[in-house]
């Protein structure tokens, strides 16, 4: 079981750059894939970026591809998720996700909101 912490969320104005983090702790980290989806109110869950074990891939979806880049440290046990030119229709709670349930996990999220 993989336990998850997001944090870094925050108000910013349409333009402007976050960097979300997400914190495992658990079963080993670095064997497994990470990932970010977020969920706006009313709006379906919408997976955004992956990453592979060891970094080498990373994959997104077309609405972020761009403008998120995802990362990870093994070392630290973390996941990143850096978010340049944010737009309002980014606003939503942020989730990463991983490990064996890859999916089918998340932490408590953190709120991001973009102000035009």
């Amino acid at each position: 079981q993989v336990q998850l912490v997001e944090s870094g969320g925050g108000l910013v104005q349409a333009g402007g750059s976050l960097r979300l983090s997400c914190a495992a702790s658990g079963r080993t980290f670095s064997g497994y894939d990470m990932g970010w989806f977020r969920q706006a109110p009313g709006k379906e869950r919408e997976f955004i970026a992956r990453i592979t074990w060891n970094g080498a891939s990373t994959f997104y979806a077309d609405s972020v591809k761009g403008r998120f880049t995802i990362s990870r440290n093994n070392a630290k046990n973390t996941v990143y998720l850096q978010m340049n030119s944010l737009k309002p229709e980014d606003s939503a709670i942020y989730y990463c996700t991983g490990g064996p349930a890859y999916g089918n996990n998340r932490g408590q999220g953190t709120q991001v909101t973009v102000s035009t």
